[in-house]
């Protein structure tokens, strides 16, 4: 697995024609995590933003999860002006980052576990990044926010080696992954795909955790 690559902290290599094409959409996904300290735990965590969403034929979009694929609970959800934005904001000891591009029926997959690594002589540590799954080029041919819509959350996309076989996503990840595949194709996204509401607020759940099991977890909360 490949460690401690910028690239890979800062997720999806999109060229700059992409990016362009997701301003002109009015699509921000922000993929960079960070490490922070908290001085009163007295300990580093790593902090992520769930965001993006759809416009047309195109998509992108960014989760976390734990290290086992379960949904992580979110520090404070986001209401950010406009859809396709910040959704929410996480930070946990270690996070896993789901990040997916959709371009029609065409899907680009990153999964990537980030925590803090070994500090040495009290210096801040540095972020210690692993990939566990890498799709391209990935399809599905479905049209998730059209005449498909009803098996959006229940899918995802098959992806393939150069050889041209199929590579398997991690299954701890599918509940992640099915829910990310209906983000990407989330039309006007204003709301959590797969964060969970912290203890003391409530949800008026889409769906919830134990509804769906490993289909993952859609809930727009609010403070209880």
């Amino acid at each position: 697995m490949k460690r401690n690559r910028l690239p890979d902290v800062l997720g999806l290599r999109l060229t700059r024609q992409a990016l362009r094409v997701l301003k002109e959409r009015g699509i921000f996904a922000h993929s960079p995590v960070s490490l922070e300290h908290q001085h009163l735990a007295k300990r580093y965590v790593v902090r992520g933003l769930e965001s993006g969403g759809a416009a047309g034929d195109v998509g992108r979009y960014v989760t976390f999860t734990q290290a086992d694929g379960r949904p992580v609970e979110y520090l404070h959800p986001v209401e950010a002006i406009g859809v396709n934005g910040l959704h929410a904001v996480v930070v946990a000891p270690v996070l896993v980052r789901v990040e997916m591009l959709r371009k029609g029926r065409t899907y680009e997959l990153l999964i990537t576990q980030h925590r803090p690594d070994i500090a040495s002589d009290g210096k801040r540590p540095p972020m210690e990044t692993k990939v566990l799954f890498r799709g391209i080029h990935g399809r599905l041919e479905l049209d998730l926010s059209g005449k498909d819509k009803s098996q959006a959350g229940a899918v995802l996309p098959m992806f393939y080696s150069l050889a041209g076989e199929e590579v398997t996503i991690p299954r701890r990840f599918h509940a992640a992954v099915r829910v990310v595949t209906k983000a990407v194709n989330c039309v006007g996204c204003s709301h959590c795909h797969f964060f969970r509401a912290p203890k003391g607020e409530s949800c008026i759940g889409l769906s919830s955790v134990s509804e769906v099991g490993e289909k993952g977890v859609e809930t727009i909360c609010k403070e209880g």
